[in-house]
């Protein structure tokens, strides 16, 4: 049976009756979604980079805001833009795996993703060797197999927190963004950004008010890693 962790709220139909729940996957450690902590820490996520516009602009606030970051790079991106990739390692950031070109799971299949998978690490070692390695599927595609292989080849699966979907890819708004992650601010969420893959000036937009915003309410701004460490 090949059952589909499809994370994007437009995703969620009949097609996908046969989800495994969240409840059965999480205990394992494979798949994290957001984490269990008193601590008032919170992981964004940058997806779909590096940019030469985007990617500097994100990592400029951050450095304003004394925050860290998982970045969720593609592949063939690094390659052409490395000078992109060191300055997100040399600002203490870290790197994530979001395939070499981006595929969808459920279009390219498993062979493809094995395949995207093992070309972005051998990138990605290359920048920040013998780290935590975190996965997370472009389009939050993955099955069983998928998720067996990502931990075959050392990854541990990162999605987000479902109650900060943001679908900032969408463009709703900076104000309407940062209203939403302000207001449902937990311990421990994950939250999902894009520094690449299209106009992202809202994205920076938003980050401009989250930051300081949930600074001011005692938020630390911490990599997956970091995150986890905090796990109670």
């Amino acid at each position: 049976m090949v059952v589909f962790f499809c994370c994007y709220s437009c995703f969620h139909s009949n097609s996908f009756a046969e989800m495994i729940k969240r409840k059965q996957v999480e205990p394992t450690g494979q798949v994290v979604w957001d984490v269990a902590t008193k601590k008032k820490m919170i992981a964004l996520t940058f997806d779909d980079g590096p940019s030469p516009t985007y990617t500097p602009q994100v990592l400029a606030l951050l450095k304003e805001y004394n925050a860290h970051a998982t970045f969720f790079q593609v592949g063939d991106k690094m390659e052409r833009f490395p000078y992109i990739v060191r300055q997100v390692v040399q600002g203490g950031h870290e790197l994530g795996n979001h395939s070499m070109t981006h595929p969808y799971e459920n279009k390219a299949g498993l062979e493809r993703m094995r395949l995207e998978i093992s070309q972005a690490d051998r990138i990605i070692q290359k920048y920040q060797p013998n780290r935590t390695k975190w996965f997370r599927p472009p389009g939050g595609y993955i099955d069983n197999a998928l998720l067996q292989e990502a931990v075959k080849q050392g990854y541990k699966v990162v999605l987000w927190s479902y109650h900060q979907e943001l679908k900032d890819w969408s463009m709703p708004g900076a104000q309407v963004m940062a209203n939403h992650v302000i207001r449902n601010a937990r311990n421990g969420d994950i939250i999902l950004l894009h520094d690449g893959g299209g106009n992202r000036s809202q994205t920076i937009q938003a980050l401009k008010i989250i930051l300081p915003a949930l600074k001011q309410k005692g938020y630390q701004f911490v990599s997956v890693s970091e995150l986890m460490e905090s796990k109670e």
